[in-house]
């Protein structure tokens, strides 16, 4: 979790998103990393962390984690629930955790003027970005990826109980199984794997 989620969501989502106390925050994606991103942005109180998913069970870890609201956008629209909590005005801050065109463009739907677009998702496609509507709204988009330089300070983080980090695992397996923890993770949609921990 040190080695990869959780700075990967910390330094790319939350600390180049910008995170501050107060902001209203949507992550799209709620895997490991949409998951990472909660638990990063958490730690700058802010107002609001949407979570966005298409699966109501990763919607449910979501909530665990800590997000004060879920949205599954397969049933509503996203842009005009977002719209209504936020008076029109959009989010501070928009974390993409997928990696596909279609959320990374959703997020730059959601962003208010002003507003932090920080991509983490791993694009293997192109993605558009709309500078038609963007403009004129003085958004900032990063991306990046991660260099671990937070890992120390997640560490301490974990070792005063603020991070959990065991909260992530959800199946452990002995080394001898290690074929069925595979098949497990592979199946992450039925079975609700989210991280798997192979022991001896």
């Amino acid at each position: 979790m040190l080695a990869d989620i959780l700075p990967t969501a910390f330094e790319v989502g939350v600390l180049n998103g910008h995170v501050q106390p107060g902001d209203v925050v949507a992550i799209v994606g709620a895997g490991p990393i949409g998951l990472s991103a909660i638990t990063g942005a958490k730690l700058f109180s802010p107002s609001t962390i949407i979570a966005i998913d298409l699966d109501d069970e990763r919607l449910d870890a979501a909530k665990r984690f800590g997000a004060d609201l879920t949205f599954n956008n397969t049933k509503e629209d996203p842009i005009a629930f977002v719209r209504k909590m936020t008076d029109d005005f959009g989010v501070d801050v928009a974390i993409e955790a997928v990696g596909v065109p279609a959320t990374f463009e959703l997020c730059t739907a959601l962003v208010r003027p002003g507003g932090h677009v920080a991509n983490i998702g791993v694009h293997g496609k192109p993605a558009t970005l709309h500078l038609e509507t963007l403009w004129t709204r003085d958004v900032t988009i990063t991306t990046g990826l991660v260099d671990t330089y937070s890992t120390p300070t997640l560490l301490k983080l974990v070792a005063a109980h603020q991070i959990n980090a065991g909260q992530f695992v959800t199946h452990r397996f002995k080394m001898d199984d290690i074929v069925a923890a595979y098949d497990t993770f592979a199946r992450a949609g039925e079975t609700g794997a989210l991280k798997v921990v192979l022991t001896k």
